[in-house]
């Protein structure tokens, strides 16, 4: 899939205030500073379509991006570390929760994974909640261009074998990387497979 178009619909913190729900739509996850606002820049071709920072916690809201007029990429706050007071913390949660339980035309939840670490229990958590929610979600692993691929691999597979113990069919996973762009493509083009499937929610 080549995108070509790129643009930016909406931020609210308000299921009911989303965008209809008449195209599929895919959301985007990770711990604070796990590198999700790059990787989506880097997998649009847009510098500057999602907000990077230095400080973790920066993307506060639920940010909807249309593209090719064909499909929503939905930028979520990260969970876990965030200069925010832990009032604010729970009101994300309890959003982002809202939005991931009632958004029909949600089709999978990407969760950002740091390729350089070992399982973090905050990741498996999440990751185990989706699972009991009957959320379809995938996993991509970032900043591969940080460290070794063996090493990247085999914190991949120590993050497999955690799930083994709660999944009896393990999700895809995808090895990205931010500045080379590695994985992007991939991920993409299991996008576009997605997309060929939707059946709207909306008559």
């Amino acid at each position: 899939m080549i995108v070509k178009e790129a643009e930016f619909i909406c931020s609210n913190t308000e299921v009911a205030k989303l965008p209809p729900a008449n195209l599929p739509e895919y959301a985007f996850i990770g711990r604070s500073n796990v590198g999700k606002s790059s990787l989506i820049n880097a997998m649009t071709g847009r510098k500057g379509l999602a907000k990077t920072s230095q400080k973790p916690g920066k993307t506060q809201l639920i940010n909807h991006f249309l593209i090719n007029k064909v499909w929503y990429l939905v930028d979520l706050p990260g969970y876990g570390f965030a200069q925010t007071s832990k009032k604010n913390r729970a009101s994300w949660e309890k959003f982002i929760r809202d939005y991931l339980i009632n958004r029909e035309n949600l089709q999978c939840v990407f969760v950002l994974i740091d390729s350089r670490l070992e399982p973090q229990k905050i990741d498996l958590d999440f990751v185990y909640w989706l699972g009991e929610q009957g959320i379809p979600f995938q996993l991509i692993f970032t900043k591969a261009d940080k460290q070794s691929i063996v090493k990247s691999d085999q914190n991949i597979a120590k993050f497999r074998r955690a799930l083994k113990k709660w999944f009896e069919e393990l999700p895809p996973f995808f090895l990205t990387s931010s500045e080379t762009k590695l994985g992007c493509e991939n991920i993409l083009v299991n996008i576009d497979s997605i997309n060929q499937q939707f059946v709207s929610p909306i008559e």
